[in-house]
């Protein structure tokens, strides 16, 4: 392996660690946000939201994307394996669970959101059961 590819697979690996950091926090922000009963409260959670997604998990998002793309293009042989095609769809679904959590945050802004805090306890377990799921396809390789 090149050099290129260890600082592009290291760069990778941070961005997917920054970016399940927030999809790990944000949820619990929503369940407090649902529960907060003062105004105030809800408002400080808002900004706490909003700069978790833009500042944190947006830019996080796209590094993983781009790294990761890299990566197959200067080792293209993964292309071969099914393991890789499953942790793409798994990656794919992240991406889709990103935008859930950003469309979430916006009716929580507004008041729209019909989420309990139970629920959204619930969907807080998603990136932990894709996590799991990647690290395995990923180091077990196995098919």
């Amino acid at each position: 392996m090149t050099t290129v590819y260890l600082w592009l697979k290291a760069l990778h690996i941070i961005a997917v660690v920054a970016w399940f950091a927030g999809m790990f926090y944000l949820p619990r922000l929503f369940v407090y946000h649902i529960e907060a009963t003062s105004d105030e409260v809800k408002k400080t959670l808002e900004v706490m939201e909003t700069k978790l997604l833009r500042v944190i998990m947006n830019p996080a998002m796209i590094a993983t994307y781009v790294l990761g793309t890299s990566l197959l293009v200067s080792n293209s042989a993964f292309l071969k394996n099914g393991w890789m095609h499953a942790k793409l769809l798994l990656v794919l679904i992240l991406g889709g669970y990103h935008g859930f959590l950003s469309a979430t945050r916006k009716k929580l802004a507004a008041g729209t959101c019909k989420y309990t805090s139970k629920q959204m306890r619930l969907i807080n377990e998603i990136p932990t059961l894709l996590l799991v799921a990647v690290v395995i396809l990923v180091v077990v390789k196995p098919f």
